[in-house]
């Protein structure tokens, strides 16, 4: 059976989309662009499979389908601006195979106006096609979430905006068969701009509370039960709390050099969060000389290395950072992750711990990184020597926290 959909990329922004669409019964062609994976166990592929997922072999397979949604990673280049290589290379294997009355939509996190001045030029020239007349463009910003339980695409939803309100409805069509709800936005400019304050939002009030986590810490303050506390408010406050970085792929986006103004809370956002993973580092060189331990040849243990708990996904991962920065210290870093079987940091292996109670035990310094599900907090607390919680997950008392 030919498929009716078409997903470029198949990282943590395209995987989902896959499968949603091939629980809806969605004929679905999952195109991969380079080297990005999502989570995908062997079982959930053979489900997929038997369900009418194809993995995609061949660019000519692109020109069948009535819907393309491009979910390419964009990465951050070395000037601070989106780098849209990967966005790039989609438009043009797509342009060239590109038929009438095809629907394409761009998931991929980009700065307002990508859609418009970037993507539809490659697809027109290329393909000899006008967006808007012979085939439907719009942006739709990806909201997912790894590992949340609670929502996923058939309850989160989709803001579309077209480049004609045809494209917009064409795109709520497809977005309609997933979905409980669509949002139609004025234009893909709004629709880009959802993706840019949404993720805006999480970093700058992440960093607003890693800066408090520094502050109460000096202040001899214990910050999680200020939170505590504080989310009971049942208007005007929103609980986000501290941790050792930020990671993730919707990367904090300032728009400098992009647009007449740059967002200057976003640039000191940003400044903020990336100290992180160093102030972390000063904290366990701390706590090893108030007992009496140097960082220089002290043996610490790292305990979650993902971005979020209980995933593999290690994008933007600040446990990579702070390892370096420790094995720069001179110490003997070693690491545990049920999802993570091997890591590397400055190009060589880390230890990968198996017997985790004896490993903590026999740590100078246990640090706390991702807190995941295995983890038994209150007894791998009474094994540790000492234990730094970066996530504020031990029970009071149990382990020095952030």
């Amino acid at each position: 059976m030919p498929a009716d959909l078409a997903v470029i990329g198949l990282g943590q922004l395209g995987l989902p989309l896959a499968q949603a669409a091939v629980a809806a019964g969605i004929p679905t062609l999952g195109y991969r662009t380079g080297p990005e994976r999502g989570s995908l166990t062997p079982a959930e592929l053979r489900r997929m499979l038997a369900r009418g997922f194809k993995p995609g072999t061949s660019p000519a397979e692109l020109g069948r389908v009535r819907t393309a949604v491009i979910c390419v990673p964009v990465p951050m280049g070395a000037d601070g601006a989106p780098d849209l290589t990967q966005v790039e290379a989609a438009a043009r294997v797509l342009a060239a195979r590109l038929r009438p009355h095809t629907t394409v939509i761009l998931e991929s996190p980009v700065h307002p106006g990508t859609t418009e001045g970037f993507l539809r030029p490659l697809l027109e020239q290329g393909s000899g096609l006008r967006a808007g007349h012979d085939f439907h463009l719009a942006y739709s910003p990806a909201r997912v979430d790894p590992g949340n339980r609670d929502f996923g695409p058939a309850n989160i939803p989709k803001v579309i905006g077209g480049v004609t309100p045809a494209c917009t409805e064409s795109a709520a069509a497809f977005y309609g068969r997933l979905t409980d709800k669509v949002v139609r936005a004025r234009g893909p400019r709004e629709a880009e701009t959802v993706q840019l304050l949404e993720t805006n939002y999480r970093h700058v009030n992440i960093a607003l509370v890693n800066e408090m986590a520094v502050l109460c810490h000096d202040l001899g303050v214990d910050l999680w039960d200020v939170i505590r506390c504080a989310e009971t408010k049942p208007f005007g406050f929103q609980a986000f709390r501290p941790g050792p970085g930020v990671g993730g792929h919707a990367l904090a986006q300032d728009l400098s050099g992009q647009a007449p103004h740059s967002l200057r809370m976003v640039e000191l956002a940003q400044r903020v969060n990336h100290r992180m993973p160093q102030y972390v580092v000063q904290r366990a060189a701390t706590l090893l000389n108030e007992h009496g331990k140097s960082a220089r040849g002290a043996r610490v243990l790292l305990l979650g290395v993902t971005y979020k708990p209980d995933i593999p996904d290690q994008q933007g991962t600040p446990a990579e950072e702070i390892a370096r920065r420790l094995l720069q210290l001179g110490a003997h870093v070693s690491y545990h992750d049920p999802h993570v079987p091997a890591w590397s940091v400055l190009d060589r292996p880390v230890p990968r711990i198996d017997s985790l109670y004896e490993a903590t035990a026999d740590a100078d310094l246990t640090i706390l990184l991702q807190h995941h599900r295995t983890y038994d907090l209150q007894g791998l607390s009474v094994k540790a020597q000492l234990l730094l919680d970066t996530r504020g997950a031990t029970p009071t008392g149990a382990a020095h926290r952030l």
